[in-house]
């Protein structure tokens, strides 16, 4: 099985030792995108779950888009929230990017999350 490192200036750099994406056969699997603004590596929207999850969702789809996949293809999705009193807002967000065929997801409340961002998502694509 071929396994290729995906990256794109799209998205912003690994903080740590990991990548943004590995393309694995025609499986394409992300890292968690949190909301740092990929030209600058600057925390966008500190405090607004909001404006957070936009910028993880614009990384995120960079990502996706430099493996060769749109959210069309994506079969799996988690969520990571500071505060799952944000689920609401969050959730309304997602809805827009997904679209009517929506992804399996797991939505989970952690302690903390890299930054002290509020939410971070990953992803998991099939290349047909």
């Amino acid at each position: 099985m071929s396994r290729t490192v995906i990256s794109t200036e799209g998205a912003p750099a690994a903080i740590g030792p990991y990548s943004q994406a590995i393309r694995a056969g025609n499986l394409v699997f992300c890292s968690g995108q949190i909301a740092l603004d990929p030209a600058t590596a600057n925390l966008v929207g500190a405090g607004d779950v909001g404006a957070q999850t936009h910028r993880v969702l614009d990384n995120l789809s960079a990502v996706l888009e430099a493996a060769g996949v749109g959210w069309e293809q994506v079969v799996k999705t988690t969520i990571y929230l500071a505060d799952m009193n944000d689920f609401a807002a969050v959730n309304a967000i997602y809805a827009e990017r997904v679209g009517l065929a929506p992804p399996a997801r797991a939505t989970v409340e952690v302690s903390r999350l890299p930054k002290d961002v509020r939410v971070e998502i990953d992803a998991i694509a099939v290349i047909a």
